[in-house]
């Protein structure tokens, strides 16, 4: 009887790379992908400063990494370019925003 603690186990095809594509590509391709990401927040904070619109909250160069880019239809990839579908919100209010959806059909389930 084989020992199993010791054999490993991979899934078929674990590690492969799509054939047609270089990991070059694939690597240009996600910080393509990364940067476009940046780049509408970047805009944002450019456009509505480093306050979150929902407490108030004031936000440094130092802290700006807990300020975030809520999409206000719910689109993340409605980014146009004047910010009329962003705003600010720090991170706790961004989880708040999300999270009160959830809530409200939880609620709205109980009959």
């Amino acid at each position: 009887m084989r020992d199993r603690r010791n054999s490993l186990h991979k899934r078929p095809g674990a590690g492969k790379i799509d054939g047609n594509k270089s990991f070059e590509d694939l690597l240009r391709k996600t910080r393509k992908s990364t940067s476009s990401v940046n780049s509408y927040r970047e805009r944002s904070l450019k456009i509505h400063g480093l306050i979150c619109a929902k407490c108030g909250r004031e936000f440094t160069h130092k802290n700006r990494h807990l300020l975030t880019v809520h999409h206000k239809d719910g689109n993340y990839r409605n980014n146009p370019s004047d910010g009329s579908n962003w705003e600010n919100l720090c991170v706790y209010c961004h989880e708040d925003e999300h999270s009160r959806g959830l809530f409200g059909d939880y609620l709205g389930d109980e009959k």
